[in-house]
């Protein structure tokens, strides 16, 4: 009587090079687009808190006639905010820290918006993701 050997069960070498090989090529793919939306996340921030120190920086021009004195925004947890302020002018700026370096956006007294980031630079809007312009 012959006996004939048990298959063998599981996976070859091979086999398991191309599924690592494919999670590799996907991993590849999916982590750029990923950081790009945790970085959008960010952005809120920067643009919340500067139509906020606007609104602050008008409130004070209508109490004292000057926007020399008015308090400017405290930093964010991924935004410093600077506020460069005359009789009749400002301009407050978010400065991109951690992830975020590289964004910087601003405002001044005409609502004018500019922006600087790693996707694109704005020079009348805030470039808010990957594509974007004015």
């Amino acid at each position: 009587m012959h006996v004939r050997p048990a298959a063998v069960a599981g996976f070859t070498l091979i086999e398991l090079m191309i599924a690592v090989a494919i999670v590799a090529i996907l991993a590849g793919v999916a982590l750029p687009a990923y950081q790009d939306y945790m970085r959008r996340g960010n952005i809120p921030e920067a643009t919340a808190g500067l139509g906020q120190g606007r609104i602050t920086m008008e409130q004070w021009f209508q109490d004292n006639r000057t926007y020399e004195g008015a308090a400017c925004l405290g930093n964010g947890k991924k935004f410093n905010f600077t506020c460069n302020t005359a009789a009749t002018t400002f301009l407050i700026t978010a400065t991109g820290k951690d992830n975020m370096t590289g964004f910087s956006y601003t405002i001044n007294q005409d609502n004018a918006r500019t922006s600087t980031t790693p996707w694109g630079n704005g020079a009348t809007c805030w470039i808010t993701r990957k594509g974007d312009s004015c």
